[in-house]
């Protein structure tokens, strides 16, 4: 068993393994630390030994962490009664729990930022960095924010599910993570997505899923086979999913047509209309601004507002999207990288290539960051002037 496909596994049966230990008792904070000190395990005995039941491992030996981490004279006659309930030997089931587990860890004693943030980290697989840099906070600031999460919830036993926006939230950010690269990710968050909407009748849980579905069906455009962003402008359309472009489209308007918009749908409503343009010119810019409107009023993401304004520059042309920009806080992620773009736009080559180099020295993904400063040689090989002959 290869490392790539230990961590493939380990990452998909995490979520189950920990809902196994909080419905026999323990709380999600020691449960969390168990399966952990389990898969630290399972990556140094696994390579020369791999079990034949992989999930049943995880449960047995987690299990017995949780058992030795709880010792304690207060604690001994519940670690007692626990011991008789030790997973007997044989196949475990194969019940999936993930979905459930994210609603467990939306608890009511939680702030709906702080379930999102414990869930990402304990359940969604990412890193700290990883969820700081989706709040467009510092990663200390996230750090702190978890670990008083795990405190609020330490002791408490999670038997009362989070509401469904919470767990909408983490699933978003569980599937933007995956979208920037791990594609396993995504389809995890997708998968997901597709069990709650089958479960709950909800027009923004349809919203996310189409929201999903759409971005989703660019994947194999976005990038070059040697890994290069493809802006969306530049992408081979022809690549995108159109089944699942097609299946996107009849959910989101399945949802609409119930007349309860929330952001979600508000966000598929841009994504359609991109996947709709069988060209970038034929983009229907002046409608993505709409809904960029419509999005800004449901929720005044400053994200939302930022890609308002490169909409604005498409549509009412590059000087409108700037003064649009101009209304923003510079300081916000990509906002000098837009600064860019809609500098070149308006033909204002030099400060736009300051800009991208600026923009590139910002950016904390690699791939990102290369991009941008391609961009940035592009224009300056543009505009430099020819060197005179020797």
């Amino acid at each position: 068993m290869s490392t790539v496909v230990d961590e493939v596994l380990l990452r998909r049966l995490t979520p189950g393994v920990i809902g196994v230990l909080v419905r026999r008792g323990a709380d999600f904070a020691s449960a969390e630390d168990a399966v952990q000190d389990a898969l630290v395990e399972a990556v140094r005995v696994w390579p020369d030994d791999p079990p034949r039941d992989p999930r049943g491992w995880l449960v047995t030996v987690a299990w017995r962490r949780f058992l030795d981490a709880t010792r304690s004279d207060v604690a001994r006659r519940r670690r007692e009664d626990l011991l008789g309930e030790e997973p007997p030997p044989g196949p475990a089931a194969t019940a999936d729990d993930t979905l459930q587990l994210y609603f467990l860890c939306a608890h009511p004693s939680l702030s709906p930022s702080s379930a999102v943030a414990l869930t990402l980290r304990a359940v969604g697989g990412l890193t700290t960095r990883q969820i700081a840099r989706a709040y467009l906070v510092p990663e200390a600031t996230m750090a702190q924010r978890i670990s008083r999460a795990k405190r609020t919830v330490a002791g408490v036993r999670l038997d009362q599910p989070g509401d469904v926006a919470t767990v909408l939230r983490v699933l978003y950010l569980v599937f933007n993570e995956g979208y920037s690269g791990d594609v396993d990710l995504a389809a995890e968050a997708i998968r997901l997505t597709r069990q709650l909407a089958s479960v709950v009748d909800h027009p923004e849980v349809a919203g996310l899923l189409a929201l999903m579905l759409l971005h989703h069906a660019r994947r194999a455009a976005r990038t070059t086979p040697e890994g290069r962003l493809v802006p969306l402008a530049e992408q081979d359309r022809s690549r995108w999913d159109t089944g699942a472009i097609a299946e996107g489209v009849a959910v989101l308007q399945a949802a609409l047509a119930r007349d309860r918009l929330g952001e979600f749908q508000a966000q598929a409503a841009v994504a359609a209309l991109h996947a709709d343009a069988r060209t970038a010119e034929e983009t229907d810019w002046v409608q993505v601004v709409e809904w960029y409107d419509e999005l800004v009023r449901l929720t005044g993401n400053p994200v939302a507002r930022l890609n308002r304004a490169v909409a604005v520059g498409h549509a009412d042309g590059p000087r409108a999207g700037l003064a649009a920009l101009a209304e923003l806080d510079p300081s916000l992620p990509r906002h000098t990288a837009v600064s860019a773009y809609l500098h070149e736009r308006d033909g204002d080559l030099e400060q736009a290539a300051r800009l991208y180099a600026e923009a590139a020295r910002r950016a904390s993904d690699v791939a990102e960051r290369d991009h941008l400063t391609r961009q940035a040689a592009r224009l300056n090989s543009r505009h430099r002037p020819a060197a005179e002959p020797g």
